[in-house]
């Protein structure tokens, strides 16, 4: 049996919206879309989660649950000389504290909360939009590249809780590099 890696995360939002509220143009405003920082959230193997703008949409079920380490959000503040920015405005559905994401693409991973588990697995990074230059501040999108989160299809249905929760993974994670660009942004030498 492969080892495991379990670690202590808290699980700080849970964001569930069935509609898309950021498209078209910045300048023209986000769209008023009811979205729910829900205590709990029902995921559903093969399909995301129940309720969300994603759930069940073909284009979407390798990539329906996204997850994002708050950390990223505080050193990209902190990088910007912002004020710490809300974790829901990032529209991610699975805001985590002491969670280094990055490693999990193309593993298996679970997260246990409450009792309860739902493993997921890592499918790509969740690459920023434009957007967040608009609903977070200026100079966020280009600082969100390579830490936006993680993109995850659910494996395994479940609930996933607010608070505090457990990480298996099957890789060694570090968690003091949550926050850290996961890659090289290209140089502009010739």
């Amino acid at each position: 049996m492969p080892q495991k890696f379990r670690y202590d995360v808290e699980i700080l939002h849970l964001l569930v919206s069935p509609a898309h509220a950021y498209f078209g143009r910045a300048r023209d405003g986000a769209a008023d879309v009811p979205t729910t920082d829900a205590p709990q959230a029902e995921v559903v193997a093969g399909k995301g989660i129940v309720g969300d703008r994603f759930f069940g949409k073909a284009a979407h079920m390798d990539a329906a649950v996204t997850l994002l380490a708050v950390e990223s959000l505080e050193a990209i503040a902190a990088e910007l000389g912002a004020a710490p920015f809300d974790p829901l405005l990032t529209r991610r559905n699975v805001v985590l504290r002491g969670a280094q994401l990055v490693p999990l693409l193309g593993q298996d991973f679970v997260l246990e909360s409450c009792g309860s588990s739902v493993t997921l697995h890592g499918g790509r990074h969740a690459q920023p939009c434009a957007w967040m230059n608009e609903m977070l501040a200026p100079g966020a999108h280009p600082a969100m590249r390579g830490r936006g989160g993680i993109r995850c299809r659910a494996v395994s249905s479940g609930l996933l809780h607010r608070g505090p929760a457990v990480l298996v993974s099957p890789v060694p994670l570090d968690p003091a590099q949550a926050g850290e660009a996961s890659v090289l942004r290209p140089s502009r030498l010739p």
